[in-house]
Formats: C-alpha cells, structure tokens, sequence
C-alpha cells in the first residue's frame, strides 16, 4: 500500500508507487476525490439501482416511448445550451485513443481538431497504465511531454496541436485500488477528479479549458449528477461555473429516448452530443435481451443504413441543432493497410463512404482510431461543411418515431460471424489482461465495445437456438489453442463463462476487472515493490 499519511484518513491507496506517482496523488488530489465521492458516491449507487429497475421494466415489456409528459422544462422551444468556448466551434475531426505516452503525442500533433484521451474503452485499467495515463496528461497540458522510444527516437509536440479533451470511465465501474471508508471509489469521480484537479487551470492559462466526453449515459438524471458533479468541482476550485465543457455519448438503446432531457440537464456545461455506434448495438442486444423479436443478424451486416441506427443518427442530430450543440459522428476504425495497396484503397473507400454519410446528413465532425486517417476524414468534411459546423441546418420536417428507434435490421446469423465473433472477442481480451486496452485485429483498432458487441451476440444466439453451445465451444478451443498469448486460457474462461452464463452480465469489464486485480496482485507478491523516487 501507499503511504497515505497525508491523505485523508478515512482514504487508502492500495496500488503500488512508481516514479512520479507522487505528483498526482497528491495530498489536495486526493481530498479533492474523497470530497467528489462522499458527497456523490451513494447517488451512482441509487442511479445503478435505477438501472437494475428499468431493467425489469423491459423485460415485462415496458419499452421506452418518445411520447414525454408535456410539462417537461426540457420540451421548452426557448433553451439552448451555453455558448461553445472558441477552441470547440469547429471539431471536424476527432481522434480518439489511450492515455499511452507516445499514442498521446502521436494523436496531439496529428492533425485533428480535438483528441479524446481515453480513460475508458481504449484503456485497460490496470494502476499503473491508470496513474500513468494521468501523468501523462498533466505533461501534455503543460506542453512538457516527450518521449524517447527504445531505438532512440525522439516524441515531442509540434506547435500546433489537437484540443484535449478526456474521456473518465462510466458510472458503472469501479476504481478498486481506492478506498474510501473499506469501499472501492467510482472511477468516473476519481478520473474525472484527478484530471480536473490537475489541469483545469492550466488549460485555461493556455486558453483552452477542461473538457470531457461522458460515457455510458442510459438517463437523464445521470446527467444531472455529471452536472452536479461539475458544479462542485467549479466551486471548489474557484472556476466560474460553465467553465467545464462536455461532449455526452450516446452509446445506449436508453438515452437516445432521452437526448433532449440529456442536454437540458447538462445546458450550462454541454457542447454536444456523439454517436457512440458500437456501444449502441451493444446496448441494444443488452436491454432487449429477454425478448426473441429483438435478435441481430451477424454485427458485420448491422451497418448505419439499418432503420433504427439511421434514425438515431437523424434524431441526434436535429436535437443537437434545435439546441444549439454539436452532432458528433462516429467511429472509423480502420487502419492504414502497409504492403497491400489494393487492400488499402479498399479501407480507404469504406471510410469516405461513411464520412460522406456523416457530413451529407448533418454531423459536425467524427471520430478517427489512426492519425493516418484524419486526412481522409477532414478531406470530406472541408468539402462536405462550408463552415466550422453545421448548427444552422436544423431539419425542421424530420421525424423519427419510437418504432424506428426499435426497428430490428434483417439479415443472416452465419457461422462465419459466429467464428468472427469468437476470435475477435478472444484476442481482446487476451490483450485487456495484459494491460492493452486498443488493439489491432484484422486492420481495425478494436476497444470494449468489440467484445461487447462479440460476446452479447454469441450470448443471444445461444439463449435463442441461433448456434449451439457445443459450436461455441469448439470455436472458443480452436482459438484458444492457436493463440501465442500467455493469457488465452485466462481470457477463454472468463469468456466463455460470461457467453454462457444464464443471466446476462451487465458489463464485460466487471468480472474482467476482478480478474485483472487479481493479476495484479499475483504480480505484486511476485515482485519487490518500486521504491518512490
């Protein structure tokens, strides 16, 4: 354990001490994050609550309605959310990706408007890539971050870089090398508070400010307490309050019934809106689980054309406009192939298609994995967007319903996406476990919301007589016993556990994270600890 004779008293820092793990954990850091969680802490819990609840509301077949009671502040035509500072008006392009040292230089001098630093889908949680990545941070909004890789060469800043903003982890989860009072502390308070304790004036001495994408929403009273939090923050440090910005991703089946509340509850702090596509599907199969009607052909045929994600994408973004906040697009994934040119146009081809898509309908920017993407990306919104948005198209005449929201897309269930989803989703988790949270299979930069999609699909097929349990099983062997990896027969088990588990697990990354300390802590008997420097 850490010595926290310093720290509050009630606070224990279990996770091991390494260089410069000092500068931030510190004494105020850490009283910063205790205050978040005391005064926070029981309402996520009541919120989760909330969650298992609505829950069992879907699964008597109470599904959700666009229909809202009409004396709703939010359905009031006069609000707008604040004004945008000057470095978010135009975001036309985004890179997302993990706080990694070099990844973070790579992705601030690549070109894009904005850089997403992820502490959540593309970052395995492990303490030390965790406090790392929050070093990390405070180097690059301090302009001091280098790196030096081990063939000698040399990573800095160029003059100009992408706006930073960052990503906590959900609501749901856990940060298990911190407790307060014997309990594990909230991740999303202690990302959150740490990066905004550190840096919040810092950016804004640079002229800039902290901003955040906020994951995993399934309400709008979630985003209230995102809301609360931030007004805490502000007044404990001394900011004004709407000085913390924040991009809210849409990423489930739930919260697209509730975009406009979303940004009600958020008008003081909110820039926007994003289409988290990959979580969404997930959430999807997730919520609607319990009802066969709702089954979803291989994920390989579940494209944005299908009804009900175009439909989100459309809703997304004339809610946004009619507000005055930005409709974010989605992820391209793909990787820049090297050796196969042919390949390569191919890839190429299906990221313009799907940028076209975005700027045509409306989106004022989207998210790229790779820096060898962002042009591609901003070559298509240079043509496509005549300014630094598209606030002013507002698509007065559009309507979306709750059936299209709900619509199932047809198509097969094939054992080629079976045998897909399986190895993908076996590949990812070898590398979580082992400290990698962005991985790249078959030139894609795969995150959480793979294995999500992987293992939530495999779980329905099977619950429904789509694909046996004995194929499963024979695919999940086959891989298993072709992979290189240490951990395969780790990140099997865990799989197949969850694939085959008779009730849904609601999350991947909970049992995945319990297993994940349980490594660590092997580790930790394994090796001497770190004396600080």
């Amino acid at each position: 354990m850490m010595g926290t004779s310093t720290a509050p008293a009630s606070l224990q820092v279990l996770g091991r001490n390494s260089p410069r793990f000092g500068e931030i954990l510190s004494p105020d850091a850490l009283a910063f994050v205790a205050a978040l969680e005391r005064r926070f802490g029981a309402r996520r819990e009541e919120l989760l609550q909330r969650r298992r609840e609505v829950q069992q509301q879907l699964d008597e077949g109470e599904f959700p309605t666009l229909q809202r009671p009409k004396h709703s502040p939010a359905l009031d035509p006069s609000w707008r959310v604040a004004p945008f500072p000057a470095d978010l008006a135009d975001r036309r392009v985004e890179i997302t990706g993990p706080t990694e040292r070099k990844m973070m230089i790579n992705a601030l001098n690549s070109g894009a408007s904005t850089y997403m630093a992820d502490f959540e889908d593309s970052h395995s949680p492990t303490w030390q890539a965790t406090i790392e990545g929050q070093v990390n941070l405070r180097d690059a909004v301090r302009r001091e971050i280098t790196y030096l890789s081990p063939e000698g060469k040399r990573y800095a800043l160029g003059e100009k870089t992408a706006v930073l903003l960052v990503r906590p982890r959900g609501w749901h989860l856990t940060e298990g090398h911190v407790l307060l009072d014997g309990r594990p502390i909230s991740a999303s308070l202690f990302d959150f508070g740490l990066a905004f304790f550190h840096n919040a004036h810092e950016l804004l001495r640079y002229g800039s400010g902290p901003y955040y994408y906020l994951p995993k929403l399934e309400s709008h009273v979630e985003a209230r307490l995102w809301n609360d939090v931030f007004v805490f923050a502000q007044e404990t440090l001394g900011l004004p309050r709407g000085t913390i910005k924040a991009t809210v991703l849409i990423e489930t089946i739930l919260a697209a019934f509730e975009m406009e509340e979303i940004l009600y509850e958020l008008r003081e702090h909110s820039v926007g809106l994003n289409c988290g596509r990959w979580d969404y599907i997930f959430s999807f199969i997730k919520r609607f689980r319990n009802h066969s009607r709702f089954v979803l052909p291989d994920r390989w045929q579940v494209t944005m054309e299908a009804r009900f994600l175009r439909a989100y994408s459309h809703l997304l973004i004339q809610t946004c406009h009619r507000r005055g906040a930005h409709a974010m697009g989605g992820m391209a994934a793909q990787i820049p192939i090297k050796g196969d040119p042919k390949a390569n146009e191919a890839a190429m081809a299906k990221v313009l298609e799907d940028k076209w898509r975005e700027v045509k309908a409306g989106h004022d920017g989207t998210w790229v994995a790779h820096p060898g993407l962002v042009p591609v990306a901003r070559q298509v919104f240079d043509q496509g967007m005549t300014g630094p948005n598209q606030l002013s198209r507002l698509f007065h005449d559009l309507r979306v319903g709750t059936d299209d929201l709900l619509a199932v897309p047809e198509g097969a269930i094939t054992d080629e996406g079976l045998r897909k989803n399986v190895r993908v989703g076996l590949a990812y988790l070898e590398a979580w476990l082992g400290g990698l949270g962005c991985v790249p299979i078959d030139h894609l930069m795969e995150d959480a919301a793979t294995v999500e999609i992987s293992r939530a699909q495999i779980w329905q097929w099977a619950r429904y007589g789509k694909v046996s349990e004995e194929r499963f099983r024979a695919l999940l062997h086959e891989y298993t016993a072709a992979s290189k990896s240490p951990l395969a027969d780790e990140a099997a088990r865990l799989l197949e556990r969850i694939v085959l588990a008779q009730e849904f697990v609601e999350f991947l990354t909970l049992p995945a994270y319990e297993r994940l300390l349980e490594l660590e802590a092997a580790a930790d008997r394994e090796e001497p600890r770190r004396i600080p420097a």
